[in-house]
């Protein structure tokens, strides 16, 4: 207000004097408290400060003076050396902010009868609306709507926060809002960054709290506001959801949940690894995850393939086990973040679980579950063996059995029938021995996988070795296990009649079979394979064989003749 409407030239002792001479009794300021708010937390008292609009009248309606036209509220402390005439300081004491009131006010407690610009022994009427309130000793109002149950951590000096925030002055006017934005409000804690009030009502949240942080002016933007929203003087109410805090001296954060047992392996740099994971902020939104695409991420450990914090906290880990990891965002996506999915200066929380790893150099791990003590022949490349398995990923994953068929498969290893792994795997076991393998996917079916098998799958085989016959070089359909006879036409020709029909060349291999001196190609029919030998040496194709026919092959170097499997 203007001093020439509030401010008398007179000392108040001596318009009180000279009231009380002309009259013998003084009437009393009327209030008419026209609109009260539903809510009031806090009415006016001597020593508040108080700003408040108004308009001033005479008694007949005539305006003399309005904070209106000034486009200014008036901003005072009341009843303490006051600006104000008596009247109004005493009639806006108990108003509530939004609160309205008619304050009808006597001569003798406004200009009295010597007035000033307004007219002697003038009745004076107020229409004031009380805008704000505050007093020099408050301090921040701290209000908390909602808080987390577990709360691990709270805000300290010098962390880094986001939050969002509706921010309003007293009277319900919103001035600012991140929720409008659809971004949150991303500061240092304590560094001056924010207004003193908001630096220290963050204080002690956790992530997930709601508060309403109620500041003073004095605390906030004080007399001079903040843009065209924020007047002077204004008491501001922000309504805060933490969303995140972190400090940048933070490192990545892991939780181990669960660890099998026994763990035979832990994870180095260098290794390849296959892990689920559900990523989500502090606030427990999800923003991405692997089971959602039903399939695991791949990578490399410790080549900088994924985020650093990710890289870090991937060492040392099992298969099986599973890791609650919380990266801060100067080891995640830094202030920049990642697309729309991850906003700048985001703490991230990855739930892990390790389905299995493996390094490039890795060879087949075999593991012997049983042997029996009596082990005469061992399966080598070539040999037919029938055996019983089971196949899983290292998480147990069931993939594929044996039990599925109605006989135990038959193979031939070392001609690459199998997975070159499981080939190895078979080699070198006796019949009934039972083993456990563990194939690394490079010794299985690679990056492409198979059906029913992910790519770059480690594959855990339990092996049982049924039957055993032992085989042939490749090529080959039959061998001699000692020395063949010499000469060894004569020997072939049974009855000595210098020709050799098919009969008795299979009668004469059959016998070097059952007599241990020989092997046929195990696998194969032994009709088919002694007609295929007979018809090699059958040069002239008559159904015999004579015995320069046997011997057509020479071989040059020590002019021997060559039989070829014979």
């Amino acid at each position: 207000m203007h001093s020439e409407i509030f401010i008398t030239k007179y000392p108040l002792t001596v318009l009180l004097t000279l009231i009380q001479v002309a009259c013998g009794q003084l009437e009393d300021v009327i209030i008419d408290r026209y609109f009260i708010p539903t809510h009031c937390s806090r009415e006016v008292q001597v020593g508040d400060y108080v700003r408040y609009q108004y308009n001033g009248t005479f008694k007949d309606g005539r305006k003399f003076d309005s904070s209106l036209d000034k486009d200014f509220p008036f901003v005072g402390q009341v009843g303490v050396e006051s600006k104000v005439i008596p009247g109004l300081d005493k009639g806006v004491q108990g108003m509530c902010v939004n609160e309205r009131r008619k304050i009808t006010i006597p001569p003798h407690l406004a200009y009295g009868v010597l007035g000033a610009v307004i007219p002697p022994d003038a009745t004076l009427v107020f229409d004031v609306l009380l805008l704000d309130l505050w007093n020099k000793e408050d301090k921040v109002q701290i209000r908390i709507l909602h808080k987390q149950q577990n709360c691990k951590r709270t805000v300290m000096p010098s962390d880094f926060v986001r939050y969002h925030y509706n921010g309003s002055l007293l009277v319900g006017n919103l001035f600012d809002s991140s929720n409008l934005r659809n971004s949150t409000y991303d500061t240092y804690v304590g560094q001056g960054s924010l207004i003193k009030g908001m630096d220290e009502g963050l204080l002690g949240m956790c992530v997930g709290e709601r508060r309403s942080i109620i500041i003073p002016p004095f605390l906030a933007y004080d007399d001079k506001g903040y843009g065209t929203k924020v007047p002077p003087y204004a008491t501001l109410i922000f309504d805060v959801l933490l969303v995140d805090v972190f400090n940048v001296k933070d490192d990545v954060k892991v939780e181990v949940q669960k660890i099998p047992q026994p763990c035979r392996r832990r994870t180095v740099v260098g290794d390849f690894i296959r892990y689920h994971y559900n990523g989500s902020f502090q606030d427990g939104t999800v923003f991405d995850s692997s089971y959602s695409r039903n399939s695991t991420y791949n990578t490399f450990i410790g080549m900088g393939y994924v985020i650093a914090g990710i890289d870090k906290a991937l060492q040392g880990v099992c298969v099986g086990e599973w890791r609650r990891v919380t990266v801060p965002p100067h080891l995640a996506y830094g202030e920049n973040g990642s697309g729309e999915l991850i906003p700048g200066s985001a703490v991230l929380i990855f739930d892990l679980h390790i389905i299995d790893f493996h390094n490039p150099k890795d060879q087949v791990d075999i593991k012997v579950i049983y042997k029996p003590a009596e082990c005469n022949l061992i399966s080598a490349a070539n040999d037919l063996i029938m055996y019983r398995y089971n196949c899983s990923l290292l998480d147990g994953t069931r993939l594929y059995s044996s039990d599925d068929y109605p006989e135990p498969p038959r193979v031939t290893l070392g001609q690459g029938k199998l997975i070159a792994g499981l080939d190895e795997g078979l080699q070198g076991m006796c019949v009934l021995e039972r083993r456990e393998i563990t194939v690394p996917p490079h010794l299985a079916h690679g990056t492409n996988g198979a059906s029913g098998v992910p790519s770059n799958a480690v594959l855990l085989f339990e092996l049982e070795l049924l039957q055993l016959q032992k085989g042939v070089p490749e090529g080959f359909l039959f061998i001699w296990l000692q020395d063949s006879p010499e000469p060894l036409f004569p020997a072939m020709d049974m009855n000595q009649d210098q020709e050799v029909p098919l009969e008795e060349f299979s009668a004469f291999i059959k016998l070097q079979v059952a007599e241990g001196r020989g092997r046929l190609h195990p696998g194969i029919d032994s009709d088919v394979i002694l007609g295929d030998m007979f018809k090699k040496q059958d040069r002239n194709a008559d159904g015999k064989i004579t015995e320069d026919e046997l011997n057509i092959n020479v071989n040059e170097d020590n002019d021997v003749p060559k039989h070829e499997e014979l």
